[in-house]
């Protein structure tokens, strides 16, 4: 399928011709003519009873999930119950997700977004202050004991499901793992946090164990942090490292927050008394 083909933004991988260059030390090379498989980013229109709210580059599957953890983790809705529907409707120019959703809720989206539009301030979204740019988490309800055998399988585990990795190394995952280490759920999307929205979109549909946690395969930003606590998950391992920022959140809030995760060296930021080692 070339690059140029019509249907090419409405799925998640791409085959494209390419020429494999081995240069050898005298400089001389061989050229390979061969196919290679890339992970494609489409433009994805959120819009809520009808009106746009937000357009994100996202991998075209699992859309219904992303719908529902976005919503759920921007604060859109509150509850499962008040996204009514979605219905993914695809253009030759990306795609549109409709989601019909509260009324309630969305006269809230509505005074929100007018709010944005009338101030000027830092810059940051359009707020007068950190405050208003950030949505900061509320203290977890809950907060679960984990054991690192857990961890570390669940770390160990999470790699050959992912498929779209597999094929094209250009993916992020973020996978919700169940105590044990089982790996419960699992999204894949070019953008790390398009990933964690959609697993949280699934995990909101679920029936799994509550005391599990989440690893992602990006570093840990605020925006990872404040996610994985809004859907009440106490404990976010990351494979990369945390910002000064999120580490601040997650101790705040009661997240246990893990950075550096390599099979079995980690490094804890935050909370580190509910990891038991033994």
């Amino acid at each position: 399928m070339s690059l140029t083909d019509e249907k090419a933004p409405h799925i998640a991988v791409l085959d494209v011709p390419v020429s494999r260059f081995n240069v050898t030390q005298w400089q001389s090379h061989k050229i390979v003519k061969a196919q290679d498989c890339l992970a494609e980013e489409t433009p994805v229109a959120l819009i809520y009873n009808g009106v746009s709210h937000a357009v994100m580059l996202a991998t075209a599957q699992d859309l219904e999930d992303f719908a529902l953890g976005f919503s759920l983790s921007e604060g859109i809705i509150s509850r499962v119950d008040e996204l009514y529907s979605t219905d993914v409707v695809s253009h030759d120019n990306g795609i549109e997700v409709h989601c019909d959703i509260a009324s309630e809720r969305f006269a809230k989206l509505k005074e929100r977004r007018r709010t944005l539009a009338g101030k000027t301030g830092c810059g940051l979204c359009g707020a007068e202050n950190l405050a208003q740019a950030m949505r900061y988490p509320a203290p977890l309800k809950l907060r679960h004991n984990f054991e690192v055998a857990g961890m570390i399988r669940g770390l160990q585990g999470m790699q050959i499901q992912q498929t779209l990795q597999q094929q094209t190394g250009a993916t992020h995952a973020s996978a919700y793992v169940q105590a044990d280490g089982k790996i419960a759920l699992l999204r894949e999307d070019v953008g790390r946090h398009n990933a964690l929205d959609k697993l949280i979109g699934a995990l909101a549909k679920a029936s799994v164990d509550s005391a599990g946690f989440i690893i992602t395969t990006s570093r840990a930003s605020f925006e990872m942090v404040q996610k994985t606590a809004s859907a009440g998950v106490s404990m976010l391992i990351a494979v990369s490292a945390p910002t000064g920022l999120a580490v601040r959140v997650a101790e705040q809030c009661g997240l246990t927050l893990v950075g550096f995760a390599r099979d079995s060296r980690f490094v804890v930021y935050s909370h580190a008394s509910h990891i038991l080692s033994e």
